[in-house]
C-alpha cells in the first residue's frame, strides 16, 4: 500500500508540464536514434549526458527513461523493415518481423510491436512497483551454477530449435563463442585472439557483430542476387491489425510481459536471453508453427513484449542495489554519480521524489510511444518501397556511420565489413545467424559464471549442480537433446506395432 501511495506522489511529479516535455523529448529522440542502425539507447543517453548538466536530476532521469524505451522501439522498427537490429535486444524481432514485412504485413508487425511494447512496459513497471523487494531477494539467491545452466539452455535451444540442421546450428554457435573469446581473459588478464591489436583488448562489441552479420550481411546477400531475382512489390498492408492478428498476439504479449521482468531484475540479467527464450516459447505454443520462419506474428509480439518488460526489470538492480546490468543502466549509473547520488536502498529514502517520479515516467513514456508510433507505422512501412539499390546502399552508409561514431575507430569499420562478409557466407551455406549472435552475447557471461562455479567447488564438476534450479534446467536440456532421437525411434516402431494390411509412414518433420 505504501508503494502505491509513493507511486501517486511520483505521478504528481512526472505530470508537471516541464517533466511531460522532458518525457516527450526523450521518447522522440530515443525512437529517432533507435531507427539508425547501430546507434542504440545506451549511446543516445551517453551523448545527451553533457547537455543535462543544467537540468534538475528529476527532469534529466525522466528524459533518460524516455530515451531508453524509445530507443528500444526504434530498434524494433529497423529489425522489422530492413532486417537490421538497432541493438542486441532487437535481434529476435528481426527473425519474423522482417519476413512479415516482405509479405506485405509491415504495418501489422510494427503495430503489434508498438502495442506489445506498451502493454509489456506497463505491466513490467507495475511489477517493478509491487514486487521490486521480492525480486531483489530472489536474485540474490541465484548462484553461478544457476546462471551458467540457464545460459547453456539458451545455447542448446538456439542450435536445436532454429534452423534446419542442429549441426549447422552448433557450427554457428561455435563461431559466435569464438567471437566472444576475443579480448582479455576475465580471470588471468591474458590477451586472447587479439593478434597484438590493442583495440581488441576489450573484445568485439556485440552491436558491431549484430549490425555486421545482419545489416551488412543482408545487404551483400541482396546485392549478390539483385540481377537474378526481381524486386518484390511489397504492400504496406492495412494500417490496423485484423481480428486474427489480435487473437494471435494478446497471449504472447502477456507471456512476454511476465517472462521478461524476472530476467531483467536479475543482477546478471538483461533483455537478450529472455527475448530469445520468448521466441522459442511462442514457437512451441503456436497453433501455426509452420509460419515460423516465414513471418509469424507471434514471433514479433512475444520478443518485443519481453524486451520492454525486461527494461522495467533492469531498474530493480539499478535502483535497489546500485548494480547496472545493461549498457543503458551503466550509463544511467554514471549519471547518478554525476549528480552526487548513489543508487541503492537508501536512495528510496533520501530521494523519493526522484525515484518515484522516474518510475511514474515509465508509464507516461509508454503511453507517449504508443500514441506517437501507431500513426507512424504505415509511414515507416513505406520505406520498403524505396528501390533496393538505394535502400541497401543507405543501410550500409548508416551502419558504417553508426559504427564509426561509437569509438571513432577505423578498426570498427573493418570489423563491420569482415563480419558482414561472414554473414553473407553463412547465408550462402545455410548456417543460421541467431546462434552466432547468442553465442557472442552470452559466451563471455557463460564463461565467467562457469569459472566462478568451478572456483567455488575447487574444480569439481559437482559444483555445477548445487541447486534444484540448475538440476531442473539440465533436465530440460537433456530433454531437448534427446527428444528428436526418441521421436524418431517412436516413428520407426509405429508401423510395426500397428499391424494389419493398412501401412503408411508419416512424413519426417522439417
Amino acid at each position: 500500500m505504501d508503494a502505491l501511495v509513493d507511486l501517486l506522489g511520483g505521478f504528481a511529479t512526472a505530470l508537471t508540464p516541464v517533466n511531460l516535455l522532458y518525457a516527450l523529448i526523450g521518447v522522440a529522440l530515443g525512437t529517432a536514434i533507435g531507427v539508425l542502425p547501430g546507434i542504440g539507447p545506451a549511446m543516445a543517453v551517453a551523448l545527451l549526458l553533457p547537455i543535462t548538466y543544467g537540468l534538475d536530476p528529476v527532469g534529466a532521469f525522466i528524459m533518460f527513461a524516455g530515451i531508453y524505451y524509445g530507443g528500444m522501439y526504434g530498434g524494433s522498427t529497423t529489425s522489422i523493415l530492413i532486417n537490421t537490429p538497432g541493438e542486441s535486444s532487437s535481434v529476435m524481432t528481426a527473425v519474423e518481423g522482417n519476413k512479415m514485412a516482405k509479405r506485405g504485413r509491415a504495418a501489422q508487425a510494427l503495430a503489434t510491436a508498438a502495442i506489445g511494447s506498451f502493454i509489456a512496459g506497463s505491466i513490467g513497471t507495475a511489477l517493478l512497483v509491487l514486487f521490486a523487494p521480492v525480486m531483489v531477494a530472489l536474485a540474490l539467491t541465484f548462484g553461478a551454477d544457476d546462471y551458467f545452466a540457464v545460459m547453456l539452455l539458451a545455447f542448446v535451444a538456439a542450435c536445436s530449435v532454429l534452423g534446419s540442421s542442429a549441426i549447422r546450428g552448433f557450427a554457428s554457435l561455435g563461431i559466435g563463442l569464438s567471437i566472444g573469446l576475443v579480448g582479455l581473459d576475465p580471470t588471468t588478464g591474458q590477451n586472447r585472439l587479439s593478434y597484438g591489436i590493442p583495440q581488441l583488448a576489450d573484445g568485439i562489441d556485440v552491436v558491431i557483430v549484430a549490425v555486421g552479420v545482419f545489416a551488412v550481411g543482408e545487404a551483400l546477400w541482396v546485392a549478390s542476387r539483385l540481377r537474378r531475382t526481381p524486386a518484390a512489390v511489397v504492400g504496406v498492408g492495412r494500417v490496423w491489425m485484423g481480428r486474427a492478428d489480435w487473437r494471435r498476439s494478446w497471449k504472447p504479449w502477456l507471456r512476454g510481459s511476465f517472462l521478461g521482468f524476472p530476467f531483467g531484475a536479475l543482477p546478471a540479467g538483461g533483455s537478450e536471453l529472455p527475448t530469445f527464450l520468448s521466441y522459442i516459447l511462442e514457437r512451441r505454443l503456436s497453433k501455426h508453427p509452420e509460419e515460423f520462419g516465414h513471418g509469424a506474428i507471434e514471433g514479433v509480439a512475444g520478443p518485443e513484449a519481453t524486451n520492454n518488460s525486461s527494461a522495467a526489470g533492469v531498474m530493480v538492480p539499478l535502483l535497489a542495489l546500485g548494480l547496472p546490468t545493461t549498457a543503458v543502466s551503466a550509463v544511467m549509473l554514471s549519471a547518478f554519480q554525476q549528480y552526487g547520488l548513489q543508487p541503492g536502498p537508501l536512495l528510496f529514502e533520501r530521494e523519493p521524489e526522484l525515484v518515484w517520479g522516474l518510475i511514474a515516467s515509465l508509464f507516461i513514456g509508454n503511453a507517449m510511444l504508443l500514441v506517437l508510433n501507431l500513426p507512424l507505422a504505415p509511414l515507416w512501412a513505406k520505406l520498403l518501397h524505396i528501390p533496393r539499390p538505394y535502400l541497401y546502399a543507405g543501410i550500409l552508409f548508416f551502419a558504417s556511420v553508426g559504427m564509426y561514431a561509437v569509438n571513432a575507430s577505423a578498426l570498427d569499420l573493418l570489423l563491420l565489413l569482415l563480419l558482414g562478409a561472414l554473414g553473407f557466407m553463412m547465408r550462402r551455406f545455410g548456417l543460421p545467424v541467431i546462434p552466432l549472435i547468442v553465442g557472442s552475447i552470452l559466451g563471455p557471461m557463460a564463461e565467467l559464471q562457469l569459472r566462478r562455479a568451478l572456483q567455488l567447488s575447487d574444480g569439481a564438476l559437482t559444483g555445477l549442480v548445487t541447486s534444484p534450479l540448475s538440476i531442473g534446467v539440465y533436465a530440460v536440456i537433456a530433454l531437448i537433446l534427446l527428444w528428436p532421437a526418441g521421436r524418431a525411434l517412436l516413428r520407426a516402431r509405429r508401423p510395426r506395432s500397428g499391424g494389419g494390411p493398412e501401412r503408411r509412414t508419416e512424413p519426417a518433420d522439417s
